[in-house]
């Protein structure tokens, strides 16, 4: 399937599907799902790389467990809006997992979604040794939030 923008999402996503968000990371790819309301992300355990193909069946196959219809990348764009090597890194990922599954794809900016995460983790009280574990997760978590709040959005009257 193409990229798509939310946009598109918008007017193409079915009543009662989710859509999920991930942080691909170099160690860990963090997952989140929406509930059918599209109102929370909900984050689920992180998928620990291995080498695409592994990484790529683990997801399709937790994907297909929540029945998500599509899936929002987190783009680690920089500060003055520039893209660098992770941005490219995640644009590949996409580009080679497109490529195994029909699922609509998007982007979404993620700049600070680790920091905010972080935060979060912190006022809930999370050691740092338990936040290493929480943290990609959790980010894509604040990726997705921003997908179905936007979402949320675009399908408000005018």
């Amino acid at each position: 399937m193409a990229i798509i923008d939310v946009e598109e999402l918008a007017r193409t996503l079915p009543a009662g599907k989710t859509v999920a968000g991930i942080d691909p990371g170099t160690t860990t790819i963090g997952l989140a799902v929406s509930d059918r309301n599209l109102s929370f992300a909900h984050p689920r355990p992180v998928i620990m790389r291995k080498k695409f193909a592994l990484d790529a069946a683990a997801l399709l196959s937790a994907l297909a467990r929540d029945e998500v219809y599509a899936l929002a990348i987190g783009l680690p764009v920089n500060m003055d809006g520039s893209e660098g090597p992770r941005a490219q890194a995640s644009r590949a990922f996409a580009r080679n997992l497109s490529k195994l599954t029909e699922m609509p794809l998007l982007f979404w900016d993620e700049r600070l979604s680790t920091v905010a995460a972080e935060r979060t983790l912190i006022e809930m009280d999370f050691s740092r040794k338990r936040r290493e574990t929480k943290i990609d997760s959790a980010a894509a978590a604040f990726i997705l939030q921003g997908v179905l709040d936007r979402l949320r959005a675009l399908r408000r009257p005018a």
